[in-house]
């Protein structure tokens, strides 16, 4: 693990590529997968915490990967496990503060049909 990213520096990082990562950062959601569906930051994708080990090389010659969790304690130790592992190339950083302090926007799936549209995204 190569430390944290603040909400603000990985937001910048956003909007200098359109509210979209740049090519070269992975931004890895580890909560489960309702969780990610309710609200997750634009562009960023979910492997939940119990299938990082079995699904870490799904992140193969990633350039820059920032992992996500509610709170941005769970995705200190996902950064370590990714950090970890041979096949990611450049630096993997945890979001301080988790998506309890992200004030950026989130895309989240269609709720209409669950009825459920209140639902906190974590």
């Amino acid at each position: 693990m190569d430390g944290e990213i603040s909400c603000d520096e990985l937001q910048a990082l956003l909007d200098e590529n359109g509210e979209e990562p740049p090519e070269d950062l992975r931004i890895v959601d580890i909560r489960n997968p309702g969780s990610f569906e309710r609200g997750h930051i634009p562009g960023s994708e979910n492997i939940p915490a119990n299938e990082l080990t079995d699904r870490v090389e799904e992140l193969d010659g990633a350039d820059r990967v920032v992992t996500v969790c509610p709170k941005g304690k769970s995705s200190v130790q996902a950064a370590r496990l990714v950090g970890s592992y041979e096949g990611v190339d450049g630096p993997v950083e945890s979001l301080a503060g988790g998506l309890s302090e992200w004030d950026g926007p989130l895309d989240a799936a269609d709720t209409s049909d669950h009825g459920d549209e209140s639902a906190a995204p974590f």
